[in-house]
């Protein structure tokens, strides 16, 4: 059987669950996308943090594995950690909580029939207890979201430039531009998969034009977009 990737809603708010099945493709790319992951894999808990940069998993990470996906700025208060200390790393989950209740965790994974719902269980406890996320770097990440600027977006939830890049650091692990430009990637790519054109797609999402988005593919991903697109069979049909 070939590997597959399956996506399901999660009861934490804004939070995806999802699971792969098989060995994943070597060569295939994780992009950028401002969550933050718990996830079960190679008998681990692990937290992966959020990317600048595109990440292939290691041999360590190529088998089968599952996650709960935190939207962006509501992992900080469940995990107990900012956010800008996880940036483009993947920390085994007893460098961040006791040991101890880490192993209890871990066991309960390898021995459940769905990993990603001890994942989901986890989170709903340690947001029972940590309380709701910021709401205004909830609204940020909101904003930035549908397209708005970043200077738009700082007026509207009344903060300064600094103040917004402070409390993003900790709420997305890097500034709100950084946040802007990853969010429109992925906006660019999902107008794409539903088969726009590359130059409309690019416009509709917010570049100024598919130079620009081919720029930011190479900046963000390190290839270009059908490249991307062919290496995770995410290619439209003609």
């Amino acid at each position: 059987m070939g590997a597959r990737y399956e996506e399901r809603a999660s009861r934490v708010d804004g939070a995806v669950l999802w699971t792969w099945s098989g060995r994943r493709e070597p060569t295939r790319p994780v992009l950028p996308d401002g969550c933050i992951d718990l996830l079960w894999a190679g008998g681990r808990l692990l937290v992966a943090g959020p990317d600048t940069h595109a990440f292939t998993p290691g041999a360590a990470l190529s088998g089968s594995s599952a996650g709960i996906r935190f939207a962006p700025g509501t992992a900080p208060a469940l995990l107990g950690v900012p956010a800008h200390e996880l940036r483009d790393r993947r920390v085994a989950l007893d460098a961040l909580w006791p040991g101890a209740e880490v192993r209890r965790l871990t066991e309960r994974a390898g021995t459940a029939d769905d990993p990603a719902t001890v994942l989901e269980g986890i989170a709903l406890r340690r947001a029972a207890g940590a309380g709701p996320p910021d709401p205004l770097t909830v609204a940020v990440a909101a904003q930035l979201r549908q397209g708005r600027s970043v200077a738009a977006t700082a007026h509207t939830v009344g903060l300064g430039a600094r103040q917004l890049h402070r409390r993003s650091l900790a709420a997305f692990g890097y500034g709100p531009k950084t946040l802007a430009r990853v969010l429109r990637l992925q906006r660019a790519l999902d107008l794409v998969r539903a088969g726009k054109p590359y130059a409309e797609a690019a416009y509709a999402a917010g570049c100024t034009d598919q130079a620009h988005l081919a720029r930011e593919m190479r900046d963000l991903a390190g290839t270009t977009l059908g490249g991307y697109l062919d290496a995770t069979g995410d290619a439209p049909e003609p």
